[in-house]
């Protein structure tokens, strides 16, 4: 039976209520048209199997569900003047908020040739998920999106980010019951706690059950009722439960739930803006219950469809083939009498648009849902405020993340009132050596606080919360709403949010081709607590490889930063928040780390993105016999230390040092923007001299950039090959076969004439090893020489 649990309910009136399901019966036609109809779109002849699609692709089961929500936020936007955007999370609900941009005329201002009208529609119908045309999801090309829905699970998470910071902004989420049953969404209702009802918006989470996966029942949905609403309770929010198959009934308590809803929010918000509430809300959920497939054929075949799994993707599969199918085809798309809902010309009569808001307030048009519009340039502070001093490499030590947070905490100050920058990780701030950003803004949290609490702040824009997906769906939709952010977290479990980056790389490279869509911040990750000094924590925390995921991405989409030293950092750090439209990863230590370079000099490199060090090396103008690369802080000082032993051990030996510092510049210049031509490649790295590049991932990146090179024959990697354990810092380079021992003994062994002529040497090195590995396993600390070691030209 239908049901909604509140007080004061909606009456709607007659008038209303046939002009809601006109225009829901409007979507739900346009929805099933798109996957079916190649012609015809008016049914002005009976449908023949050329009007229908060879390939039948697309999913209607979620779409009246769908439909019926955007019908209902249409007609409260449009009474209130409401500000909203909506996030879809269904994974493959695009027929329907695509059907529902063209109704409110947004999809024919963005694509002025899908007009709003009968060869428009044609073109809607024939594109969809057609050669040429649009995705079966909601996809950036879809106006009013923000959410790609070709994954599942990080709907709520999206929601929550884009209400930050946006306190006139109300988000719409509608969850599906299969996405549902994902942990990012699981752990995604917890984000209320840190929602804040003073400066944030609102998020309005919409649980659309309707019982059925691809082929399987949903757990919520088979919940008691009682029982889901007591876990809804246990999240924090106040259900609003609408449930029933009656279109009538349904609309009338979709409407009244509606509208209870938003007057608890509008409670909640006057409550702490107006009269200092600062108990945590208890904001309102509303779950909506309709049939999986709702209106459409109730039985193909002898078997029921609607309301059930076999309602999910294309219910009737064998139109063009299948008289019975056609027939029935025809008779349901009838039945929503599109003679009533579009005139003549396939305009939408006035019935069907008596619920659609104007102007920007349409979901379609709001630019909420085009970030890049309302998004500001960064107060970006001057780099030499933060500096640190460099009157020659190698004399100090700072450790890079702590004089990045002094930087990142003057964007927080300098961002205090526009509130337009948050700086998003798991539980690491401090452990990442970010600290500093709390002088300028506490921590979001809206729970109960205890005395020993720290940096704790019901307005804070620091965002902490152990759970990767989290930081990373809240930063998404943030920074496509048009604000900036940093993600901070350790190196080695940044992969667990692999698939999300992968979809906003995607969705980013998908904007890049559309011209309505304006550039968006690019999204910023802080890898730190890396590999090379993960000594304490042991193997599970020792994983360079989401370099080597990002680098497999679209090109012009991805750069990857391993800034050596704590003024390279800023540099990067500067570039990449300047940005636009780009993933940037900086993988960076928080351990202190000797000072290479000055401000000046770290400019000037990071700009090149790989150069000499000539102070490092001893070439001396002549040719060099040997090349030593670098890339990463680790790698750099391992390679300098080479570098010095062979100075002293071998002074005739013509050695030139190379640090990269932007992986991208290894790749060739048609390949990736910032790639080097082969002119450039080999006047850095010679075509015929041995290379040994000691690098701070796994050693077949750099093999995987460079295998088209001239010289790549030449070229030897060292890096992580997965041995790891806890240890002391120098034993995990030797474990790995990356310590400045096993360098030397590198170049040894490849430099023509020196394996008999410095046998002597190699032998020495070999020694060194043996006699690190006795050493540890007896003071539980690296070698002095080690420890001690410091550049000495």
């Amino acid at each position: 039976m239908p049901k909604v649990e509140h007080q004061d309910a909606t009456v709607l009136s007659d008038e209303e209520l046939r002009t809601l399901d006109a225009h829901w019966r409007a979507a739900n036609y346009l929805a099933a048209g798109q996957i079916y109809l190649l012609a015809n779109p008016l049914l002005s002849e009976p449908l023949r199997p050329e009007h229908i699609k060879p390939r039948l692709l697309g999913h209607w089961g979620t779409s009246p569900g769908l439909n019926l929500v955007h019908t209902h936020l249409n007609r409260v936007i449009k009474e209130r003047g409401l500000d909203a955007v909506c996030v879809w999370g269904p994974g493959h609900g695009g027929p329907s908020v695509v059907a529902n941009s063209w109704l409110e005329g947004s999809y024919s201002e963005t694509y002025p040739d899908v007009s709003r009208d009968a060869p428009g529609m044609e073109r809607l119908f024939r594109q969809f998920s057609f050669p040429g045309g649009v995705p079966s999801h909601v996809a950036p090309e879809t106006p009013g999106s923000i959410h790609e829905g070709g994954e599942l699970g990080y709907s709520l998470a999206h929601a929550y980010g884009a209400a930050l910071d946006n306190p006139g902004l109300l988000v719409a989420c509608v969850i599906g019951d299969g996405e549902a049953e994902t942990g990012p969404l699981a752990a995604s209702w917890h984000s209320n706690k840190f929602l804040d009802p003073v400066h944030d918006g609102a998020v309005l989470p919409i649980l659309h059950l309707n019982g059925y996966k691809i082929a399987n029942p949903t757990v919520l949905s088979r919940l008691p009722e009682s029982e889901l609403d007591a876990l809804l309770r246990g999240y924090g929010h106040e259900p609003l439960h609408v449930t029933g198959d009656d279109p009538a009934q349904v609309h009338r308590d979709m409407a009244a739930a509606l509208d209870e809803a938003l007057k608890r929010i509008a409670e909640v918000q006057r409550g702490a803006r107006e009269e200092g509430v600062t108990e945590r809300a208890h904001w309102p959920v509303i779950v909506l219950r309709t049939p999986k497939g709702w209106t459409g054929p109730a039985e193909v075949d002898g078997v029921p469809v609607e309301g059930t799994w076999r309602a999910h993707q294309v219910p009737l599969p064998g139109v063009r083939e299948n008289p019975d199918h056609l027939r029935q085809l025809e008779a349901w798309l009838r039945s929503y009498r599109p003679e009533e809902l579009f005139d003549a010309e396939g305009r939408p009569v006035a019935d069907v648009l008596a619920c659609v808001p104007d102007g920007a307030r349409r979901l379609g048009a709001n630019p909420h849902a085009n970030g890049g519009l309302l998004v500001r340039d960064l107060p970006v502070p001057p780099l030499d405020d933060f500096a640190v001093p460099v009157d020659k490499p190698g004399a100090t030590l700072h450790e890079p993340t702590r004089v990045l947070g002094d930087f990142l905490e003057r964007i927080m100050q300098d961002t205090a009132q526009r509130r337009d920058f948050r700086l998003v990780g798991p539980d690491e701030t401090a452990s990442n050596r970010l600290q500093a950003v709390f002088e300028a803004s506490g921590k979001a949290w809206q729970e109960r606080q205890l005395p020993v609490d720290e940096h704790l702040d019901r307005h804070g824009r620091v965002m902490e919360i152990l759970s990767e997906h989290l930081c990373q769906g809240w930063l998404e939709g943030y920074l496509l709403t048009g604000r900036h952010g940093l993600f901070s977290c350790y190196e080695a479990f940044v992969h667990i949010v692999d698939s999300m980056v992968n979809q906003h790389i995607k969705w980013l490279r998908t904007s890049r081709q559309l011209t309505w869509r304006a550039p968006i911040a690019s999204l910023n990750y802080l890898l730190t607590s890396h590999v090379w000094r993960q000594d304490h924590n042991g193997f599970s925390h020792q994983d360079p490889g989401f370099v080597d995921h990002v680098l497999n991405k679209s090109p012009e989409v991805v750069r990857v930063y391993l800034p050596p030293d704590a003024n390279t950092l800023l540099s990067v750090a500067d570039h990449t928040l300047r940005s636009r439209d780009y993933v940037n990863v900086i993988v960076a230590g928080k351990q202190p780390c000797f000072d290479w370079l000055s401000m000046d000099q770290a400019r000037n490199h990071c700009a090149r993105g790989a150069g000499i060090w000539d102070w490092a090396g001893t070439e001396n103008g002549a040719e060099p016999d040997v090349v030593l690369a670098c890339a990463g802080d680790v790698p750099t000082q391992e390679v300098l230390a080479a570098a010095q032993l062979l100075r002293r051990h071998l002074p005739q030996l013509s050695v030139r040092v190379v640090n990269v510092v932007d992986m991208t510049r290894l790749l060739p210049g048609d390949e990736h923007p910032h790639g080097m031509s082969d002119f450039e490649y080999d006047g850095l790295f010679t075509r015929d001299k041995p290379v040994i590049f000691a690098y701070h991932g796994y050693p077949w990146l750099i093999h995987r950039l460079a295998y088209r090179r001239a010289g790549h024959r030449n070229l030897h990697v060292r890096g992580y090959k997965e041995s790891g354990t806890t240890t002391t810092p120098f034993d995990m380079v030797v474990r790995n076969d990356l310590d400045r021992y096993r360098l030397v003994m590198d170049v040894i062994d490849r430099v023509p004439g020196l394996g008999v002529r410095a046998a002597a040497l190699h032998q020495t090195m070999a020694d060194a090893r043996t006699r690190h590995h006795a050493w540890i396993r007896e003071h539980g600390t690296d070698l002095p020489e080690v420890a001690d070691w410091t550049w000495n030209a």
